[in-house]
């Protein structure tokens, strides 16, 4: 068994704890040298905290309460070994390097080393690594932390590089590695990496909310910062880092951070809720752990918000174990990178599994009836993920692998996937569930980029705002992940409308710099549909045009309009471009105004929509053709491609079609030969609107002031109507966000009023509804509900 460390600590516990109790949860390996420092502490009747929160620590990082003896313990812990004592045997300290494959320059390589180290170390202290306290690792360990301290990662140096190596990668691992081995390590050792950190990240990289010291990357520098103060005894630092983590919690309404409606943002432009979110998430959680019950415990009641944003902000777009990849910004295009000695691929479900891990983590410190909740999604997401086993994972080691197994054991019922829609208006996204499926809707504006490329990575994702339609059905689970990336036509991206003008690498400028001059983008939902609609403009193309997307009970009904551009070459609406796999052959049929794919669903083209052009190829591509970091392999994969031809230089062009995920041949041509089902009562580049009888649903795009039918706005707005009996809800917003109240107008006898927000006020009811709505500047969804 691994010897558990102290956690799940009471405060009087946590004060009070003595030395004796400290030295028997010491790790096997430096035991007597822990018995020793924990005697002399003892002689002096201190009760050390220091040393109770580096312990503390050592749980979270190396896990305990698990057999080292049992799976997936045991092949985990052999398999750090192999890589521990592989990375000894290269070792080759040099004038520019630790290892001869990873120089100093550029100085990933001095994050590639520590992680190497951090390796090493794990082998040493954790049970079953078959080098656990072998005293010749050990001394190779001390050996590479004393070279990249005298070489490079000093208090003398200055940084050269990507500020990411310095202030955050290698301060992290090196902190890990002190935590672990503090006992062994000596003063001058400690006090060299302590000065380290102090180096390359002062007191004044988090003194300020602003440039790299925000959102998630914020989070990594308190964490450093924290763990210093903890190995360094400094309550100067711990204190300082707490309170660093304050500017993280509260809701912002621009730039990087979470927002109210549950968007998260980094780098100022990128949706990033998969990638930088989950790193916040995970590192709140750890750092709330480690400080719970301490001098240090984060008290601030803003915290609220971090916990709250599990259910509201991560888990809407988590679908079976997947991270949805339109929140996932550059992290798409790097799959098996070059120096990951255990080969993970880094996919939507990596980030899902890293997000669900980060869950788990945090619901240590949440109260009772969330950690309730949180524990059923999480064994509901562990139980659907068929594509890559969580309980396996690659990318966790044993302390992840524990807390996983523990609520997975518990005999506590799973959660099933959710339905409902969630608008994410502050980050350009929207996602829309329904039984068996769920859809993914990316968009761009003046506030959210295209895509984000950089650092060599991600150089072809121009498309992804063009209204990419990304959709899953139950046993699809890998439709994004299986190689979907390195072998997609990037200029096919499913849902999206593009000029074929061929674009450089990287068009459009690295960092999110790729925003379209539109300010037209969102929508409005009752939470269960939603009218979604966005004003394209094409990416280094003179592409406009005007997208709505309606989301309801079985079906996405797919409107574009004012399709023009002058680029001298075709343009296309791709109404879907799936993923088969390697030599898939399920079948494609068509029929009258529809189309069918085994085992995915189908689509519905109403008359007047134009000929479906269709093609099955197989395309080759490897990581690093997007990603310089990235692995040069090859693969062959399959796609069924659908698209819209508009012509050469459209002028007003325009479509209509239906997505059904999860529908069989049958039910499409029934909706197919069906002319009752749908009215589209308007697609022009004015207004797009659609109504469903049978639903009880009416809902448009106005892009400009209008009317549609008998519904009138004084301004562009967004319009989701539903009827039950005599009851209509209504639901508007204002997308461009100007903040200027407008008028509905709804030509329909109303009795009343019954509910309402703040910002509806109600100018008359009889005759016709007449509604003033003061929307703000975050397109929000407003509420009206009537009695007819």
């Amino acid at each position: 068994m691994s010897v558990p460390f102290a956690s799940g600590w009471s405060r009087r516990t946590f004060l009070g704890a003595g030395s004796g109790a400290a030295a028997a949860l010491a790790l096997a390996p430096y035991a007597r040298a822990a018995e020793a420092a924990d005697g002399a502490r003892a002689a002096e009747g201190a009760a050390d905290e220091f040393e109770t929160l580096r312990r503390r620590w050592l749980d979270l990082q190396l896990g305990s309460g698990y057999d080292a003896g049992a799976e997936p313990y045991a092949s985990r812990l052999a398999e750090t070994g192999t890589l521990a004592r592989g990375f000894r045997s290269t070792m080759a300290p040099a004038a520019n390097s630790l290892w001869p494959d990873a120089p100093f320059d550029p100085p990933a390589g001095i994050t590639q080393g520590y992680g190497r180290l951090w390796t090493m170390t794990q082998a040493y202290v954790q049970d079953g690594t078959g080098s656990t306290g072998d005293p010749a690792l050990l001394a190779d360990v001390l050996r590479g932390l004393d070279h990249l301290s005298e070489r490079v990662y000093n208090a003398t140096t200055t940084r050269y590089g990507n500020w990411w190596e310095w202030q955050i990668g290698a301060p992290r691992l090196l902190m890990d590695i002190v935590a672990a081995l503090h006992p062994l390590l000596g003063a001058d050792r400690i006090a060299a990496a302590c000065a380290a950190v102090d180096h390359f990240v002062p007191d004044s990289a988090i003194g300020s909310y602003t440039g790299t010291s925000t959102g998630a990357n914020r989070v990594d520098l308190c964490r450093s910062v924290a763990l210093r103060g903890v190995l360094g005894a400094d309550p100067a630092k711990l204190a300082l880092a707490r309170d660093a983590l304050s500017p993280v919690f509260p809701y912002v309404t621009k730039s990087d951070g979470l927002y109210a409606d549950g968007s998260f943002v980094q780098h100022t432009w990128v949706a990033y809720s998969g990638t930088y979110g989950q790193v916040m998430l995970d590192g709140l959680g750890r750092l709330f752990t480690l400080l719970a019950g301490s001098t240090w415990e984060v008290t601030d009641p803003h915290r609220q918000i971090i916990l709250d944003s599990v259910e509201h902000a991560y888990a809407p777009l988590l679908y079976d174990g997947l991270m949805m990849d339109s929140v996932n910004g550059r992290a798409v295009s790097r799959g098996y990178l070059k120096n990951d000695e255990r080969r993970i691929m880094r996919s939507d479900h990596f980030h899902g599994q890293g997000l669900i891990a980060a869950i788990a983590l945090l619901a240590g410190g949440a109260s009772p009836a969330e950690r309730t909740r949180w524990h059923a999604r999480v064994k509901g997401w562990i139980e659907r993920d068929t594509v890559s086993p969580v309980l396996a994972a690659r990318q966790f080691g044993v302390a992840d692998l524990a807390r996983l197994h523990a609520i997975a054991a518990a005999p506590a019922p799973a959660a099933p996937e959710p339905t409902g829609h969630r608008l994410f208006a502050a980050m350009d996204r929207a996602v829309h569930r329904r039984p068996g499926w769920a859809a993914n809707i990316a968009m761009a504006s003046e506030r959210i980029a295209h895509y984000e490329c950089g650092n060599g990575e991600h150089p072809r994702g121009w498309h992804t705002g063009a209204g990419m339609l990304s959709w899953w059905t139950g046993g699809r689970g890998d439709q994004y992940t299986d190689w979907f990336w390195p072998t997609v036509d990037p200029y096919r991206l499913p849902g999206t409308t593009v000029s074929t003008k061929r674009l450089a690498d990287r068009a459009g400028g690295e960092w999110g710099a790729a925003r379209p001059a539109v300010k037209w983008v969102g929508g409005a939902t009752d939470g269960e549909f939603a009218a979604v609609g966005q004003h394209l403009k094409g990416l280094g193309s003179t592409l406009e045009a005007r997208k709505s997307w309606f989301c309801a009970a079985d079906t996405v009904i797919c409107l574009g309009a004012g399709i023009t551009a002058r680029d001298g070459v075709p343009v296309e609406t791709i109404v879907d471009n799936r993923l088969l796999g390697e030599g898939g052959t399920e079948a494609f049929t068509t029929g009258d105004g529809w189309a069918h794919l085994e085992g995915h669903g189908g689509w519905v083209l109403p008359a007047g929509t134009g000929e479906l052009r269709t093609l099955r190829e197989d395309r080759t591509g490897a990581w690093s053709d997007i990603n310089t970091t990235s692995s040069t392999e090859r693969r062959t994969r399959r796609y069924q491609t659908l698209w819209l031809d508009h012509g050469t230089d459209p002028a007003g062009a325009s479509y209509v079609y239906l997505l059904m995920p999860g529908a069989s041949a049958r039910t499409l041509a029934a909706r197919a030969a069906d002319p009752g089902w749908l009215r589209v009562l308007a697609n022009d580049a004015a207004r797009q609107a659609v109504s469903v009888p049978s639903l009880g649903l009416t809902a448009a795009s106005f892009w400009q002031a209008g009317t549609v039918e008998k519904l009138t706005v004084s301004a562009p707005a967004s319009v989701l109507m539903r009827r039950c009996r005599a009851t209509v809800t209504l639901r508007v917003s204002e997308p461009v966000r100007s903040g200027q109240p407008f008028e509905l107008v709804w030509d329909r006898p109303v009795r009343a009023v019954t509910a309402r927000d703040a910002s509806v006020e109600v100018l008359a009811t009889g005759p016709g509804l007449r509604l003033r709505i003061t929307p703000g500047t975050a397109g929000a969804t407003h509420r009206c509900d009537v009695l007819l």
